[in-house]
């Protein structure tokens, strides 16, 4: 895709963005919020009910940053303009917002013939349903303002067929997909549209999927938010529609 639109190379400028993350109680999703509040942005965590949330967000306000908790489910439509409605209450119009909640789906992983059709239903509507409906939320009043950058969090089982991997794949796959289209539809809107492949990571959704993995030998989640953040602001090497890995972007970063 051709974009001629100088805004959508714009560079976001962390310190005092308004910035949204989902899936951010732990793992990735914490480790993006807590870097982003250390660059200086507003952050508002998203994630179901837990303590880990609440010591999330205290971590964050500990260290002096701003951040702020919604418990909130992505996969129920019903919640998504009361999360777009607090947040932007609580910080103003998002700047940023990164979709990384996510779900596996049953495990053990299975294979596509033993997986049930409510469990891909549910698959579908945490990392792909939920994705778009908030998207489309946001990124609505990003162009209206004509600046803003969503990034959707992807996985290397969105481009291999991984056997058992088969709902979570298909999801990220569609997502990665929506990210083109987003970018192709808004590039000229100054709205910034990319998917990231963060790798494979030491978190618990690693842990739940691949129980027998070392971790040592997995990214750390620290690190690779680092990376995305690089991405953020970055546009020349991140534009509009890009699918980036993680990992690549820091081996040429070195």
């Amino acid at each position: 895709m051709h974009t001629s639109s100088t805004q959508t190379n714009s560079i976001l400028n962390l310190h005092g963005a308004a910035a949204l993350i989902t899936g951010a109680s732990r793992g990735l999703g914490r480790a993006l919020a807590e870097a982003l509040a250390e660059a200086g942005a507003r952050v508002v965590l998203v994630a179901r009910a837990s303590p880990e949330l609440d010591g999330a967000v205290a971590a964050i306000r500990s260290r002096g940053g701003e951040a702020y908790a919604i418990a909130a489910d992505l996969g129920d439509k019903r919640s998504i303009h009361g999360i777009t409605g607090r947040a932007s209450a609580l910080v103003g119009p998002l700047d940023l917002l990164i979709n990384n909640a996510s779900t596996l789906g049953a495990t053990p992983l299975r294979l596509l013939l033993d997986t049930e059709c409510e469990d891909l239903e549910r698959t579908l509507a945490v990392n792909l349903v939920g994705p778009f409906r908030l998207t489309k939320v946001v990124a609505g009043s990003m162009a209206l303002r004509g600046r803003g950058v969503v990034v959707n969090i992807s996985s290397d089982a969105a481009t291999e067929a991984y056997p058992e991997w088969g709902g979570y794949a298909v999801s990220k796959a569609a997502l990665d997909h929506l990210t083109r289209v987003w970018a192709a539809e808004l590039g000229e809107r100054g709205v910034r549209m990319l998917a990231v492949d963060p790798g494979e990571m030491a978190t618990a959704m690693h842990a739940a999927a691949i129980p027998d993995a070392d971790p040592d030998t997995l990214a750390r989640p620290e690190t690779v938010a680092a990376s995305i953040l690089s991405m953020i602001g970055d546009p020349s090497r991140a534009p509009t529609g890009a699918r980036l890995s993680a990992s690549q972007w820091g081996e040429a970063g070195r």
